[in-house]
């Protein structure tokens, strides 16, 4: 079944470097599903591996200051509006927005290491980083590709320099961000559950496969496949278009 491969798939690269979204969901539109829902359909099907991520960062996690938990609440914020706004957004108006969210994914991935080595330059104070995790919320309520990059930014900008515990951190926020969005799409009907399902139980296939296989690929490799895919996505999207 393609949308079990490509979920498979996407799992391997949320493991490895990132960018999973960047297959499930295109695979479900050329698959002929309306984009709204694919769209919500992807971030369920892809948020269990937030989950086991973050679990598997625990002991960082318990290390971490208490007063960075403070970032969960606009996470939380961040996605339910952001989720409301995707699903108030016309079904056309989305689709012509499609290529371009997936090319602003696809160019954090290729400028992921600049992003998180220049930005952080200079500490910010926690009230600023706040409203750029809302702001990130939003955008990962919305449409979510890319948000692990920019809150890795962010948890730089206020000093954390333990990439073990930004990583879990990372992963914690993404799940506050795409739990609540998740909730609110499941509430309204927004989600093909015979899809969701299968890539589910696929997607988290992928992530104990990306595992093993991370020292055999590496991250530049699956970055750069990721890249070349979402590039091949947007050309193909705008000329659909």
């Amino acid at each position: 079944m393609v949308i079990a491969g490509a979920a498979f798939l996407a799992g391997i690269i949320n493991s490895i470097a990132g960018g999973g979204t960047l297959i499930s969901f295109p695979t479900l539109l050329w698959i002929g599903r309306n984009a709204i829902i694919a769209n919500a359909t992807s971030t369920i099907a892809l948020w269990p591996a937030s989950l086991s991520a973050a679990v598997g960062f625990r002991r960082d996690l318990a290390t971490l200051p208490r007063r960075m938990y403070i970032l969960l609440v606009p996470s939380l914020l961040g996605g339910i509006i952001g989720a409301v706004l995707l699903l108030h957004t016309n079904t056309k108006t989305f689709e012509r927005l499609v290529p371009w969210l997936i090319l602003g994914a696809t160019m954090l991935l290729a400028f992921q290491g600049f992003i998180t080595q220049h930005l952080p330059q200079h500490r910010w104070p926690m009230s600023a980083v706040i409203v750029l995790q809302l702001l990130v919320g939003i955008y990962g309520g919305y449409f979510g590709a890319g948000i692990g990059i920019l809150m890795l930014a962010a948890l730089g900008l206020i000093g954390l320099t333990d990439l073990h515990q930004m990583n879990g951190l990372k992963n914690l926020l993404a799940i506050c961000i795409n739990g609540v969005a998740a909730i609110y799409f499941t509430v309204l009907g927004a989600v093909i559950w015979s899809d969701a399902a299968v890539m589910v139980v696929a997607a988290i296939a992928g992530g104990f496969a990306g595992a093993k296989l991370a020292h055999v690929l590496g991250r530049q490799f699956v970055r750069g496949f990721v890249i070349f895919v979402g590039i091949a996505m947007t050309i193909a999207l705008f000329l659909k278009h």
